[in-house]
Formats: C-alpha cells, sequence, structure tokens
C-alpha cells in the first residue's frame, strides 16, 4: 500500500535500535525523509549510514534525557518537521520497594519529558501548516501496570494522557496525536536484558521466554511470542499516512492481546 508519505519529513527519536530503527526503515521506504536519534554518536551513524539505502536518512545524536539534549536537538532540524514519533524510552526492572525517587524521575524525565518538549516545539508550526502526525510509542503496561516496573508504567501512562491532551488542540486540523500501546516485543535491550536475568538465574533467555508467554505475565498473549519490532514499526507507519486521518486522540494497542479488555 503506499502510504502517501512521499515529501514528509519524520523524526524518531531513541531510533538507532529496535523498534524506532524500524519505524524509521518503514517511514524510509515510504518515501519520507528521516532523521534518526539517539546518544551514541557512533552508534547513529552507523544506523543512518545502514538505512541510507531506503531514502534521506540525517542522524542526529542527542541526549533527550534532558532538556539540554532536546534543545540540542531541535537546533540540528533546519526544516519543519511533519512527523514526529517519540520513541525513545528505557525500562528497567525493579521490585516496588526498591525504586529510589531518583529512579522515578530519571524514568519520567526520558520517557515523558522527551516527547512532551519535542511536541511543544514542533506542533505549532504543524498546527499552523494543517498538517502533521505526533505518535507517542506507549506499552501494554499503561493498561496492565507490573509492581516490578512501577515506574515505567507510570510513564506510559502518562503518554496515553499527554497525547489526547494534544489531540484536543488538533480540531478542525488535519493534524493527529496518537499512543501506540506496544506489545513485550523483543529488542536489543530486551535481549540484553533476558540474557543478564540468565545468567543470575542459571537458566537460558530461551527458557525465561517460555516461562513469560507460559505462566507468567505473558500468558494473557494471544500472539504467543515477543513481537518483532517490524510489526509494531508497520502499524506505526499506517498512523503516520494521510489514510489514518480519522484516526485522532486514541491509544491504539498493538498489543498481541496481551491486555483482556473489548474497548
Amino acid at each position: 500500500m503506499n502510504f502517501e508519505l512521499s515529501g514528509k519529513r519524520a523524526l524518531v527519536t531513541g531510533s538507532t535500535l529496535g523498534i524506532g530503527r524500524a519505524i524509521a526503515a518503514d517511514l524510509l521506504r515510504e518515501g519520507a525523509a528521516v532523521i534518526i536519534n539517539g546518544r551514541d554518536a557512533g552508534r547513529v551513524a552507523e544506523a543512518a549510514k545502514a538505512l541510507s539505502h531506503l531514502g534521506e536518512v540525517i542522524g542526529v545524536a542527542a541526549d533527550l534525557s534532558n532538556a539540554a539534549g532536546a534543545e540540542a536537538l531541535l537546533e540540528e532540524i533546519d526544516a519543519p518537521i511533519d512527523i514526529l514519533v517519540n520513541n525513545v524510552g528505557v525500562f528497567t526492572v525493579k521490585p516496588f520497594f526498591e525504586i529510589s525517587d531518583q529512579d522515578w524521575a530519571d524514568m519520567f524525565q526520558l520517557n515523558v519529558m522527551s516527547g512532551v518538549r519535542l511536541a511543544r516545539a514542533l506542533m505549532p508550526a504543524m498546527l499552523e501548516r494543517g498538517w502533521g502526525r505526533i505518535i507517542f510509542i506507549g506499552s501494554d503496561q499503561s493498561q496492565k501496570p507490573n509492581p516490578v516496573m512501577a515506574h515505567y508504567a507510570m510513564t506510559k501512562t502518562a503518554q496515553v494522557s499527554i497525547a489526547r491532551s494534544l489531540a484536543e488542540l488538533t480540531a478542525g486540523s488535519e493534524v493527529t496525536v496518537n499512543t501506540v500501546l506496544a506489545a513485550p516485543t523483543w529488542t536489543h535491550g530486551v535481549a540484553a536484558f533476558m540474557k543478564q536475568m540468565a545468567e543470575i538465574e542459571g537458566t537460558t533467555p530461551e527458557a525465561m521466554s517460555k516461562d513469560y508467554f507460559g505462566d507468567g505475565e505473558g500468558r494473557t498473549s494471544l500472539l504467543q511470542r515477543w513481537a518483532a519490532p517490524e510489526e509494531i514499526a508497520s502499524f506505526v507507519a499506517f498512523l503516520c499516512s494521510p489514510k489514518a486521518a480519522a484516526i485522532n486522540g486514541a491509544a491504539l494497542r498493538a498489543d498481541g492481546g496481551m491486555v483482556r479488555s473489548l474497548f
């Protein structure tokens, strides 16, 4: 399907690996010019080079966990942005009573405030031009929080609220703001975490995955496996398209059926 993105300019945060990189690749295939971002300049350069055969891609290294990093990224953007995908984020697993004040604050700064800062800077021009797309990459954790990821789940719920608030500002325009509640996805970060935990517990990532979807939190998944980044990316690419104009202010589940809910 032609998503009609030729001539559009997109910014995808946290896009050197995982879901963000897969989104960048899909948008490039659909004809958009894409700015990718990450903290590590070497990884940004590598990702930009690897994706360059798909279209026009620019890499900008910036740490979005603070206001200075967001400002540095914005200073590197020369032209208006048509599509903003707030993908950057981090997760950690820690028992609730061990999550410190700093843990809460750090998680909020990166997962929530990065998107707030970029939307605040880039959305006014979208409204002025009358067209734009803002997408927050959320999680099933916004609807079924796990106590050992309470600080992460909090940030994903906050994203849904912020996205809906921003969508209220778009009435009468062709700007849309949505959240994608992503399934547990096999990314570089998940793979590294599973390897670390498997070594601690004397097992294997494969065995841990089987337990997760068998008797663990993933037992409610209808997919019964980790989603691939590309499976989330294809849905995001559609939402970026003019063809998705009627979808606005929504928290859309691409969660593999994790959440047992009709609505």
